[in-house]
């Protein structure tokens, strides 16, 4: 078991619990397969956690790129998927 931590509520829980977001050739991919590299943030599944990361610009802190503003919307839609 692998621990990352939220990047909204900042609590460490199990990767599987958390929405991935990673990088790749500065264009962010919602929940890459696993052989999907490069610099990654974690969210949990919780719509505060959610608006507290994008309110506070931590998504493109974090994935040191430009993070455009459709990533939220789709973000929400995996939330509501699951």
């Amino acid at each position: 078991m692998t621990e990352r931590r939220c990047a909204g509520c900042w609590q460490i829980k199990d990767r599987e619990n958390l929405i991935k977001i990673t990088n790749v050739a500065q264009t962010p991919v919602i929940n890459p397969n696993s052989t999907t590299f490069g610099r990654s943030v974690y969210l949990c599944y919780n719509k505060s956690c959610i608006e507290a990361a994008f309110k506070k610009n931590k998504i493109s802190k974090f994935l040191k790129t430009s993070v455009p503003n459709e990533l939220k919307g789709q973000i929400l839609n995996e939330l509501r998927n699951d």
